[in-house]
């Protein structure tokens, strides 16, 4: 089986660490704390992720991460065990999640996993097909309750909602910091009111899609937005270049991004009770750029026909044409980039070619997604040149 391959472009790493020194408040330099990835050998997507393979590729990023079993059709116990020992064996870059199945002793499995040095409980509602009401749950809600632990849930597609019954558990257990995974989108039409009464309901950022991630912050508190990148199957590092590039659009200021990219995270690690973040936004009236927003609307296309497992050269022919502004557009900062990002996801999927198993996402589809964001945003400033020699 071939191993995903987390690296990032250089020019790309070099933006990410370029945005980073820019944040900020007087204080230390920003070490972001990623607080969704995996590690895991027989998930049936065929995803694959050793720890060393995830520590090497937040090490790259001078990033921490809060890690995870991916999905295990024999179980989690022993992959919780696994991922406990990587995270005591990784001098503090790695905090463990226990994943948690309601059919298989939920309550016994979650206090032992905590017991053994887990700082927080992971629960995936498509992959072990349950919902957040089920009654198996209650004994795992009132000890996470009980320890102020976070509980991480997938909120992502394949659901179509969870968002009512988040809210009931956030609201019987204030001491669960429950948290929404992908953004929450199954319900972020309304959810947002409800988080801005819930101090302990967070939301995390691992999502492709402009729109949600500038809605989050338009309705939602920064200081319950946690980033993360979903790695392997997002890049820590371009995760968080998506992030700054849309809170800065959505109007947030450096101390809560700061709080985002991962100051609150090392508080609910920790225990310690979370800090307010204030109001959210409000922007829900973000500014477009009409010829910016062509391209977007053909990336979201190439998106599509991505999930749909068909091909998108046609709309990537047709987003990469519309970045064909004049040199001495306002846009043409943007469409420079977005071009060099559209290419650089075309040669990394070449160099893929025969080589990825089919159940993968196809290689430099991060790319893909940094693009439209730069397009997304258009009043954040880019490079002037990314892919310059």
């Amino acid at each position: 089986m071939t191993r995903p391959d987390l690296s990032v472009p250089a020019p790309v790493l070099r933006w990410y660490r370029d945005e980073l020194a820019t944040i900020g408040d007087g204080g230390d330099p920003v070490v972001p704390i990623d607080v969704h990835t995996h590690v895991g050998e027989h998930d049936p997507d065929t995803m694959r992720c050793t720890p060393a393979e995830l520590i090497a590729h937040l090490e790259e990023a001078g990033a921490r991460g809060v890690v995870f079993p991916l999905r295990e059709p024999d179980g989690y116990p022993g992959p919780n065990d696994a991922v406990i020992a990587a995270a005591a064996e990784s001098g503090g870059r790695l905090s463990a999640f226990g994943r948690v199945d309601p059919a298989v002793h939920p309550a016994h499995e979650a206090q032992r996993v905590l017991d053994a040095g887990a700082r927080g409980l992971k629960l995936h509602p498509r992959g072990e097909s349950f919902q957040l009401d089920d009654r198996r749950l209650e004994d795992v809600w009132a000890l996470a309750h009980e320890r102020r632990v976070p509980v991480l849930v997938h909120a992502g597609r394949g659901i179509p909602s969870l968002g009512a019954h988040a809210v009931q558990v956030a609201t019987r257990y204030p001491g669960v910091r429950l948290i929404l995974a992908h953004a929450g989108i199954s319900d972020l039409a309304w959810i947002g009111r409800q988080a801005q009464e819930l101090p302990n309901l967070f939301f995390d950022t691992s999502w492709w899609a402009p729109a949600d991630l500038l809605t989050l912050f338009a309705t939602v508190p920064a200081g319950q937005i946690l980033f993360a990148s979903d790695a392997p199957y997002g890049r820590t590092p371009i995760g968080a270049l998506e992030i700054i590039r849309i809170a800065r659009q959505a109007g947030v200021d450096d101390a809560r991004l700061r709080l985002v990219l991962g100051g609150q995270a090392e508080r609910l690690l920790a225990g310690e009770e979370p800090l307010d973040g204030g109001r959210p936004s409000g922007s829900t009236r973000v500014s477009v750029d009409v010829l910016l927003d062509r391209v977007a609307g053909y990336l979201t296309a190439a998106f599509g026909q991505l999930a749909g497992r068909t091909g998108n050269a046609e709309m990537l022919s047709l987003a990469r044409l519309s970045c064909a502004v004049p040199a001495d557009a306002p846009q043409a900062a943007h469409a420079r980039v977005i071009g060099d990002l559209i290419d650089a996801y075309e040669a990394a999927g070449l160099a893929a070619a025969g080589v990825e198993p089919p159940g993968m996402l196809p290689a430099g589809t991060h790319l893909l997604a940094l693009a439209l964001t730069v397009a997304r945003t258009p009043d954040v400033p880019v490079p002037d040149m990314l892919f310059a020699d």
